[in-house]
């Protein structure tokens, strides 16, 4: 009687066009919740992916799973802008000028109301990509506050805050509109935060944490 050779398990991977039908799924749903909102209809999203409806539900189980997604894809890519800023070797200032312009045009302005109300901050994945956004542009700044070239009385908070809303289409404006503006209007804040500061500003330097608390 022979004895059975086990044979060793493969390790499951996505297929490649499984990986690319993801991948269109959160780039179609990232232009949708931008231009419509999160309320978008799902089917919606998968016929500007190009996928079936059951390729969506397959890879994301509910729309929070997909908003989620979206939302830590955005993180991510800011991420990545930001470890991009820390490796240039010049000018600090411009570096953090640069990362500023590519954040804003990530739109993650009109994803916060859905961090805020859509689903469970706390999330691991949600939380990870946050404190690594969080991390990595603190030392952006405190690359370029070390340098004597940004005003010490800012923190990420405020800087993270002005993206958000001067990205952000005004009121009563057509977005396309709006978006033609945005990078002059964040230029002139990145002017008032060089140093030496030609002002006293109110209160102290905002952090993440002072936006997450609850208001009073």
């Amino acid at each position: 009687m022979q004895t059975a050779i086990p044979v060793p398990r493969k390790v499951t991977r996505p297929r490649a066009d499984a990986q690319r039908n993801r991948e269109r799924i959160v780039t179609a749903a990232r232009e949708m919740f931008v231009e419509l909102g999160p309320d978008v209809p799902l089917d919606d999203v998968a016929r500007r992916a190009g996928v079936g409806n059951a390729t969506v539900y397959r890879n994301f189980p509910d729309r929070d799973a997909l908003v989620r997604e979206v939302v830590c894809s955005v993180m991510d890519r800011t991420a990545r802008a930001a470890r991009i800023a820390l490796a240039e070797s010049g000018d600090a200032f411009a570096a953090l000028e640069r990362f500023v312009h590519v954040s804003a045009d990530e739109r993650i302005s009109a994803l916060c109301p859905m961090i805020s109300s859509t689903f469970d901050q706390d999330h691991p994945d949600l939380r990870a990509a946050r404190e690594r956004v969080e991390e990595l542009v603190g030392e952006v700044m405190d690359r370029a506050r070390a340098a004597g070239q940004l005003r010490g009385d800012v923190g990420v908070g405020d800087l993270m805050v002005a993206v958000a809303q001067l990205s952000r289409p005004p009121a009563g404006t057509r977005c396309p509109r709006g978006d033609r503006f945005a990078h002059r209007h964040l230029q002139l804040f990145l002017d008032g935060l060089r140093a030496p500061a030609r002002s006293t500003l109110p209160g102290a330097a905002v952090t993440m944490e002072d936006l997450r608390r609850p208001c009073e």
